[in-house]
């Protein structure tokens, strides 16, 4: 019975053994594997009847290769060494089969390099993982931080705007006054800052905060302000909105001279020139404390022979140089309208600024490139359009300009009364046949061609009528009456009977 029980239990172990190094054997596919196979089978086939019930768990555990490992695979087990010690007897209880304890030894051994590689492997990771935390800490920190102080100082902005703005005391002293300038389209916002720059509020906030709350800002026009120092804002925004506020406001009207004229009679009334009108126009202040430019100042500024000092633009240059009357030089380049000055700066200062804003105003009619139909320079042009001013209506001036480009022409004098009256410093309607027969750089009864300078301050329009005159062939015109009917003709004898005309109706007595 012993015997019986040892063979059998030789035969299962056998064919345990074959079974659970059967697919090992195909893997290699070696020849001797397909032999022991077959051996193997032959004997499994025999005894297969007397296991037919036994129910195995063995299964066969695949090698692990790691892609790191660059050894080639263990040699299987020999079979033969495997037959040996499945064919020693075993004495006692049978164990149960563990994967583990099958897997041959040099397997085990195989292991030991790749699981240390992997665990260096998973350290440099878990390293790299853990270096790449600390950073996201870092990261997110600094953006914490930097989060934190844009609030805080959004926050005090906040808490300063809702404070009170900074403001002079009421019932204060005030400093001296300053002046103060407003651009054209200036928002009070930018009125507050030259305000601050000026020291006559303490804050651009307060002088806006006051501002928005008094309607009549919208209707601060651009100039010079004078304005006190050194006050509250509500205080310098009434200031600003008085009617003595604004300094170095000029009102020039058309045809007005440098100097001054008076009329020829009893009465001997003065017409303020455009430098007595600067004068009045630069005062700052009232009372004993008032600060003015003369007029003998600005007719002796205007005298400079640095005229780029002056401000005189290039395409007038040469006339100006050539002027015979340097105390004229400047005539008609201040233009007729309304100017702004500094009144705070030289009298150089303030000429060079409205000289600089008339050429403006001239140079927007394209005077500069006109001439192509008269053939007149523009300083020529702006001597033409002061005897359009002086002579016409603004209805006629068109006309008038075309008399004058017809007889610079022929060529013939111009003789215009109004260029007998320049130099004689009075005006005149009708002149004496002394006053026509002197002779000067102006007057067109005793020279041919334009007068030296312009004779006035012409006008917009009767530049432009000068630019381009109307179409006609007339060579003389008279006005014929106090409403200034004013008869054209190219005809001399027909011109003739228009001057016996104005004579009836009294437009040509003297007051003389």
């Amino acid at each position: 019975m012993t015997d019986r029980w040892a063979r059998a239990e030789e035969r299962f172990r056998q064919r345990e053994a074959d079974r659970r190094y059967r697919r090992d054997d195909r893997a290699w596919g070696g020849q001797n594997s397909r032999d022991n196979r077959g051996k193997t089978n032959r004997v499994v086939g025999r005894e297969q009847d007397a296991w037919d019930d036994y129910e195995d768990d063995t299964t066969v555990i695949p090698r692990y290769t790691d892609d790191m490992d660059d050894q080639p695979p263990p040699a299987p087990a020999s079979r033969s060494r495997e037959r040996r010690d499945a064919a020693r007897p075993r004495v006692g209880r049978r164990e149960p089969v563990d994967d583990d304890d099958d897997e041959p030894q040099t397997r085990r051994r195989s292991k030991s390099p790749q699981r240390g590689r992997r665990s260096r492997a998973a350290s440099r990771k878990a390293k790299e993982r853990k270096r790449r935390r600390r950073t996201l800490w870092l990261v997110a920190g600094v953006f914490v931080l930097l989060f934190a102080g844009a609030a805080v100082f959004a926050g005090m902005k906040l808490i300063k705007s809702l404070g009170s703005p900074e403001d002079y005391a009421t019932g204060g002293q005030p400093g001296p006054l300053v002046v103060v300038q407003v651009h054209d389209g200036d928002t009070s916002q930018q009125i507050a800052s030259t305000m601050k720059e000026r020291d006559v509020v303490a804050s651009t906030g307060a002088f806006f905060e006051a501002a928005v709350r008094n309607s009549n800002m919208n209707s601060v026009q651009p100039g010079f302000y004078a304005i006190p120092s050194r006050i509250p804002a509500a205080q310098a925004v009434t200031a600003l909105l008085g009617k003595q506020a604004r300094v170095g406001n000029l009102v020039i009207p058309e045809g007005r001279l440098l100097h001054d004229q008076f009329e020829v009679g009893g009465t001997g009334r003065r017409t303020d020139g455009i430098y007595r009108m600067m004068a009045a126009a630069s005062c700052i202040g009232t009372g004993p404390t008032q600060k003015c430019a003369t007029y003998e100042q600005l007719d002796a500024a205007g005298a400079n022979v640095d005229l780029a000092a002056l401000g005189v633009p290039a395409w007038a240059a040469q006339g100006v140089k050539d002027c015979p009357d340097r105390t004229r030089q400047l005539e008609g380049l201040i233009a007729a309208g309304t100017l702004d000055f500094d009144p705070s700066g030289t009298p150089e200062q303030m000429l060079r600024q409205v000289v600089a804003q008339s050429a403006k105003m001239y140079e927007s009619t394209g005077l500069p490139q006109s001439g192509g139909e008269t053939k007149l320079t523009p300083y020529q042009t702006l001597i033409a359009a002061s005897l359009v001013e002086r002579e016409a209506k603004p209805q006629d001036m068109g006309k008038v300009a075309r008399v004058i480009v017809n007889r610079l022409r022929v060529p013939q004098m111009l003789q215009f009364d109004s260029t007998v009256n320049y130099a004689l410093d009075r005006t005149e309607v009708q002149t004496t046949d002394t006053d026509r027969a002197a002779e000067t750089p102006w007057n067109t009864y005793a020279k041919l061609g334009l007068p030296a300078t312009p004779i006035a301050a012409p006008s917009l329009n009767a530049l432009r009528a000068m630019e381009n005159p109307e179409a006609g062939s007339w060579l003389y015109f008279v006005t014929v009456d106090k409403q200034g009917t004013t008869l054209f003709t190219d005809d001399y004898k027909q011109h003739q009977r228009y001057i016996q005309q104005a004579q009836a109706s009294g437009i040509l007595d003297s007051g003389r």
